[in-house]
């Protein structure tokens, strides 16, 4: 009998401190991936979606959008580091460091910075810092995920714990290398879609995003499999009807940019998400329920050696089933029940 040819993936015990995992499959980023983000988030930001608009301020063309770039590297990872999991839990310290654009082929590693079994001995945690590369060998991204892994055999001895000290929140000289100089006085706030721009923003303001969106079951789907994400929690409904919910998980990326493109009502010149210091899937979401969202602004920054953008340091929130309108966060040390995402990001404005 020859040897089996499919694998079952990494369970928790399988991990090791310090391993490096390089990344199957390259992919390059076509117009059509972009298109169909489009078709799933609705997002509306000029400079990703108008060459000419992007082009009047500076960029050679319209990037890629930043979380499309997040998610196809993401995507890369899952088979090796969460193609058992039980859940994404959260994420710090990552850096958008170069644009994207179609045509350009990613691919990805990862190194194991830390684990801790849990309690119940049935999952550990795993942590996991990602790079995304291009096809030139450019870091695209950089990131730090921790994500809830099965044990193989629950009677395997625990791993030495060793969690890793993580910063709460990236300081603003890390920021904008993935932005190139743009011209201010080409960027058109009819076009944009808003008239606000750094100075507008105050730190403290909340944002109410009004709108929201119902996920359906095929449209979480396909969205998972456009970034080459095989995680068994979002696809197989026979195995997820003996699971805990008894039905499939939307993947948490899916939250992310629904809140994100929802965020273009209020934050329509805030076109590039620098970086993300941490977030946090609050609660799972299912097909059939609707995404609302609000924003608050935390902090402002200027970046050195530039005048033509600055940052603006956001908490994205997203509930599901619940307008935001009194903007729904936290009932004493606990979520409000409603709330799905909470997001800490840096973003770029134009000044």
């Amino acid at each position: 009998m020859g040897i089996a040819k499919t694998g079952t993936g990494r369970f928790f015990e399988d991990f090791r401190l310090g391993d490096v995992i390089p990344h199957a499959t390259p992919r390059t980023v076509t117009s059509g991936d972009v298109a169909l983000y489009t078709a799933l988030y609705g997002g509306r930001f000029a400079v990703q979606s108008s060459d000419e608009f992007a082009r009047a301020i500076g960029y050679p063309q319209a990037p890629v959008d930043d979380l499309l770039v997040f998610h196809i590297v993401f995507g890369k990872t899952v088979p090796d580091i969460s193609i058992n999991a039980v859940a994404n839990l959260g994420y710090a310290s990552c850096r958008f460091l170069a644009p994207v654009y179609p045509g350009d082929t990613l691919s990805a590693t990862s190194e194991v910075i830390g684990l801790k079994e849990n309690s119940n001995g049935e999952t550990g945690v795993v942590y996991v810092r990602s790079r995304g590369f291009n096809q030139h060998g450019d870091t695209v991204l950089d990131y730090v995920r921790w994500v809830m892994v099965r044990k193989s055999d629950p009677a395997s001895p625990a791993l030495l714990p060793h969690i890793p000290d993580l910063p709460g929140c990236l300081e603003a000289d890390a920021l904008g290398d993935a932005c190139p100089v743009i011209v201010p006085d080409d960027y058109d706030p009819v076009l944009s879609g808003s008239l606000f721009r750094f100075a507008d923003y105050e730190i403290g303001e909340r944002i109410d995003h009004v709108d929201g969106m119902t996920v359906e079951e095929a449209e979480h789907q396909m969205a998972t499999r456009l970034y080459q994400n095989t995680a068994k929690v979002h696809f197989d409904a026979f195995h997820q009807a003996h699971s805990r919910f008894g039905k499939r998980l939307i993947y948490g990326g899916v939250v992310i940019s629904l809140a994100r493109g929802l965020s273009f009502n209020g934050l329509g010149n805030v076109f590039h998400v620098a970086a993300i210091n941490a977030g946090r899937h609050v609660a799972p979401l299912f097909a059939g329920e609707t995404v609302f969202a609000w924003s608050e602004v935390l902090d402002k920054a200027t970046l050195p050696g530039r005048d033509d953008v600055g940052a603006l340091r956001m908490r994205l929130v997203a509930t599901k089933n619940r307008p935001c309108h009194d903007f729904p966060y936290l009932e004493g040390k606990a979520y409000d029940p409603a709330v799905i995402l909470d997001l800490d990001y840096w973003a770029l404005i134009v000044q």
